[in-house]
């Protein structure tokens, strides 16, 4: 008999719907895809870890060629599921100017000139980032790719969806709860607790990136909320842009911090 429990099945179902890393399981039921969001932090770790490796195997190249190799390499592991949300959310909220207007843009799946600039923006920025840390690169890729996921589990779990049933691509996903945020934190802090125990990142630098992914999470969260009254999946995509970003910037900032 085919185990089914969904707690353990969302493992996969996470990186199956995060990633392009062929793990297999079909078919999922509606309660793995609900529970895939609880472990969306440790696919970050996984796809840090690759992006991590990366950079160090880029390394002789140079510190920019390093970085923007493994900013490909997460690109090609996740293939730009992220940044697509962060495209279309920046067309829809640069280009709408109330609820509805902003809605039917992110039915559009093309890509604007306030979409191709915030996604040029993210790009540049984030390999920027990683070719200043030096040292800590690999264990900030890391900690930024896995504790990004963590907010937006959190919007779903405390935010209205608003997608209409007819054009939602991820109906069971969007079902989370405290319950899986509760778990989607867990892995989070996990992941920061191991690279500090491990000597890879300093406790000053954690602190500052926690704090960092939490104020990204929350600005997040009541800026959708302002504008539309709740989340999307694209919103949810360009939180982790931006919680990605704000993670590297704050340990950028703290990286020569006691």
């Amino acid at each position: 008999m085919t185990h089914r429990w969904p707690p353990g099945r969302g493992v996969r179902a996470a990186f199956t719907f995060l990633t392009r890393i062929p793990v297999g399981g079909f078919p999922y039921a509606d309660a793995d895809w609900r529970w895939s969001s609880a472990h969306f932090p440790l696919v970050g770790a996984v796809v840090g870890a690759i992006m991590a490796a990366v950079h160090e195997l880029a390394a002789p190249a140079g510190a920019a060629p390093a970085a923007v190799l493994a900013v490909i390499a997460g690109l090609l592991v996740t293939g730009g599921f992220h940044e697509d949300g962060l495209a279309d959310t920046a067309d829809a909220l640069g280009g709408g100017h109330d609820r509805a207007r902003i809605l039917d843009i992110l039915k559009d799946s093309r890509i604007g000139a306030f979409g191709g600039l915030a996604l040029a923006s993210s790009l540049l920025l984030r390999a920027a980032l990683i070719a200043e840390l030096g040292a800590l690169a690999a264990a900030a890729v890391i900690v930024a790719q896995c504790v990004s996921r963590a907010p937006p589990v959190w919007l779903l779990a405390t935010q209205p969806y608003l997608t209409d049933e007819a054009h939602r691509k991820s109906g069971s996903v969007a079902r989370s709860g405290p319950a899986q945020a509760a778990v989607a934190t867990g892995w989070a802090a996990i992941a920061v607790v191991a690279l500090v125990a491990a000597r890879w990142l300093g406790a000053t630098q954690a602190l500052v990136a926690v704090g960092a992914a939490t104020v990204a999470g929350v600005a997040c969260g009541v800026y959708f909320r302002r504008r539309v009254g709740g989340v999307t999946g694209d919103f949810l995509g360009a939180c982790q842009q931006v919680t990605e970003a704000a993670v590297l910037v704050a340990i950028a900032c703290a990286r020569t911090w006691p």
